[in-house]
């Protein structure tokens, strides 16, 4: 019921906003002749007549839409409402009705695309996506929450605690990426491994006896929110979790590369005690320095908005909507500092902190190129297709802004989601998660000038 709730709102809200956006053009369309005409001293007087007669009677229109949008509203409302008291008076538990799920639960397994639950939870998750920070600022029933998922049902930590089945003390979270949810995990799961039920973290309990978290958020708010919501996350889990946790990794792809160094950041600024116990902080496909797509969509909007005329007002209005989330991959924000009291829309405008690292964990990156060699000009160029090499490498121009990965590899003829799920990245997980890599980089951390 909270999806079909939070859709019923959305729709509301749309025909609200679109009321807005053509009530404004249409002002800015008349208001130019209208001007022009009022320095006429014959037609002046009678334009700005003509034209306040306009406006009362557009006025009147635009309220009327949106009274009737109200009027509707209510009366939904109220029958929700009926409906609810109805199915309680049935036997049906009120925690039910309020499930996020509404019955549904992707199972994570690639053989589950294309199942009702499946669309329901991509569709959710791309909306989330593209309007995220909107869907909070209304509260929504279709915004996700920042959470595990097991089963492809939410979860509390206390309540996974409880489902987890042989739970060891060394614990993976795996973060997914823009508009996704853990789902992508399994991508390809059964082609590229000859099971449908197999990603990186049933291989890391086998191989290396992790168990296996995954969570599942809105990725179109800040990547701060979601770091400082993941390491609060991070942080009950340890203190409900059956046993002592002694190792924690965290896998992040794409947007959740991201959002893994910002929870590091945040855990480390909170004196959070799980800190200490991270080794691994892995970056899969992560725009560190930002991503193409992004700043192409920031760049028309910008250059569309420059010129005041409604055919490219609207659409640039209209690309602006894109969620904060987004925007922050413009430049690969992880803290507030990087975008609190700016203009997200400003014109190129990069306030991106550096950001150092917890002593603890060995950062660790991973990037592909569509080409099978990555050092082809084409693999250079394009990259994964969504993310350039050097945003992945975080190697900027200007040495002193460079993010300093301990230790990083390019994987060939990948595009962008196929390094989710791929045995040879797989591999390179695997071997930098051997304990001979947590010592070797314990070891170098003491023989820096100053470390203890």
């Amino acid at each position: 019921m909270r999806r079909l709730l939070g859709l019923k709102d959305l729709v509301h809200h749309v025909i609200e906003q679109t009321t807005n956006l053509v009530e404004e053009q249409q002002e800015a369309v008349a208001r130019k002749p209208i001007q022009i005409l009022s320095l006429s001293p014959g037609l002046g007087e009678a334009a700005r007549a003509v034209d306040g007669v306009r406006k009362l009677t557009a006025s009147a229109v635009y309220e009327t839409i949106r009274a009737t949008n109200t009027g509707i509203r209510k009366l939904e409302d109220a029958g929700v409402a009926l409906a609810r008291q109805a199915a309680v008076r049935a036997g049906i538990p009120e925690e039910t009705l309020d499930h996020p799920e509404e019955g549904l639960a992707t199972p994570l397994r690639s053989t589950a695309l294309g199942t009702a639950s499946w669309w329901a939870d991509t569709a959710q998750g791309a909306l989330n996506a593209a309007f995220g920070d909107f869907l909070r600022d209304k509260e929504n029933g279709l915004e996700i929450r920042m959470g595990f998922r097991h089963g492809g049902r939410a979860v509390t930590p206390g309540e996974l605690a409880l489902l987890l089945q042989d739970p060891t003390s060394k614990v993976v979270i795996l973060v997914h990426g823009l508009g996704c949810t853990e789902w992508a995990w399994s991508f390809r799961a059964a082609d590229l491994h000859g099971d449908p039920e197999t990603t990186f973290g049933t291989l890391l309990r086998k191989d290396l006896g992790f168990t296996p978290l995954y969570v599942r958020y809105n990725t179109g708010l800040h990547v701060s929110e979601n770091g400082r919501a993941l390491a609060e996350l991070v942080a009950a889990l340890v203190r409900d979790y059956p046993r002592r946790v002694e190792q924690i990794a965290l896998v992040g792809h794409s947007m959740g590369g991201l959002v893994v160094r910002s929870a590091a950041h945040y855990g480390r600024e909170r004196g959070e005690a799980w800190v200490d116990l991270l080794t691994h902080a892995f970056c899969i496909g992560s725009p560190h320095l930002g991503a193409p797509l992004e700043k192409a969509s920031h760049a028309l909007a910008s250059v569309l908005g420059f010129f005041d005329t409604p055919g490219t007002q609207v659409p640039a209005k209209l690309i602006n909507a894109r969620s904060l989330g987004i925007k922050d991959l413009r430049y690969g924000y992880v803290v507030d500092e990087d975008w609190k009291d700016r203009d997200p829309d400003a014109f190129f405008e990069d306030n991106r902190h550096d950001v150092p690292f917890v002593d603890s964990a060995l950062y660790c990156f991973i990037a592909s190129t569509v080409t099978a060699d990555p050092n082809h000009p084409m693999g250079q160029l394009l990259g994964d297709v969504l993310v350039r090499m050097p945003s992945a490498f975080g190697m900027t121009p200007e040495p002193a802004r460079r993010i300093p990965f301990h230790i990083g590899h390019v994987a060939g003829g990948l595009h962008h989601l196929e390094i989710l799920n791929h045995p040879d990245v797989y591999a390179v997980v695997k071997k930098w998660l051997a304990e001979e890599q947590v010592h070797m980089h314990r070891e170098r951390r003491k023989a820096l000038p100053g470390s203890g």
